[in-house]
């Protein structure tokens, strides 16, 4: 779940007493408790029919480890029908870093934000944050702000995670480590604005490694749901409505109506 040169055997076998994976009663309750993130959407759609609306300007989502533009449909509707401009990535299944992924997505970014007539954001789910991340650090004038959900871009150690072997069995399909980035650049900040959104719920990457330091472009936000749930989960598709309703030039800390600050944990 991460797009940087794989650990060698030296610094796997250094870090073994500092990793910590998500606990297993959280990985192995991820399916059932994100089938529970999408059934409370129903319920929530009143409020959500009233989450902010910006000025329709376009945005990019990207999907995870293994998902496709499917996992993304829910999020992607939602943001059209508050009048954004919304494309997927169409780029198939994400099996990682492969020569499609990382000559498509810039493609698909250029495309989008000439398209739209300015700059895009990009929203990025697990791996599809990591992602986005780099899209925005690579090509910044194209991109108006990152949105992450539960990405693990500070990942310090794979083992911090349930999928270090899904990943590194399709290692096979991935370029070579000498395209991609280290460990140390991919938790760089960029110079977009960022939210990253991350839940202690999380059963598949640990929460500590999808936040970073705050700074005046750049803040952390806690959602409750599971891993598989940050596309449905209703709290968090507030929270992306009212980060992409800021205008451009603005910066402003994430400040939930009164009724609904139960849902973002420090938000009271």
């Amino acid at each position: 779940m991460y797009l940087v040169r794989e650990p060698t055997k030296a610094r796997r076998g250094g870090a073994a007493g500092s990793a910590a994976c998500p606990s297993l009663r959280l990985y192995l309750t991820e399916p059932a408790r994100g089938l529970a993130d999408l059934a409370a959407l129903p319920l929530a759609a009143p409020w959500l029919a009233a989450a902010p609306r910006g000025d329709g300007h376009g945005v990019l989502v990207l999907p995870g480890l293994l998902a496709s533009d499917g996992s993304t449909l829910p999020l992607r509707r939602f943001l059209r029908l508050l009048g954004y401009d919304v494309r997927g990535w169409d780029l198939g299944r994400n099996r990682g870093p492969s020569e499609a992924v990382l000559s498509g997505m810039p493609l698909a970014l250029a495309a989008h934000a000439d398209r739209t007539g300015g700059p895009v954001s990009v929203v990025g789910w697990s791996l599809g944050g990591i992602y986005a991340r780099e899209l925005a650090r690579e090509q910044p004038e194209q991109v108006r702000q990152v949105i992450t959900l539960g990405s693990p871009f500070a990942l310090a150690d794979p083992r911090q995670t349930r999928v270090e072997g899904v990943y590194l069995r399709r290692s096979h399909l991935h370029v070579t480590d000498s395209r991609l980035p280290t460990r140390e650049q991919v938790a760089m900040p960029i110079g977009v604005p960022s939210t990253a959104v991350y839940s202690r719920h999380d059963g598949i990457v640990s929460w500590q490694n999808c936040i970073e330091a705050e700074t005046t472009i750049h803040q952390n936000v806690e959602v409750r749901c599971s891993h598989l749930g940050f596309g449905v989960d209703p709290a968090t598709l507030w929270l992306i409505a009212d980060r992409l309703a800021a205008p451009a030039d603005v910066r402003r800390t994430f400040r939930p109506p009164r009724l609904l600050r139960p849902l973002y944990p420090g938000r009271q």
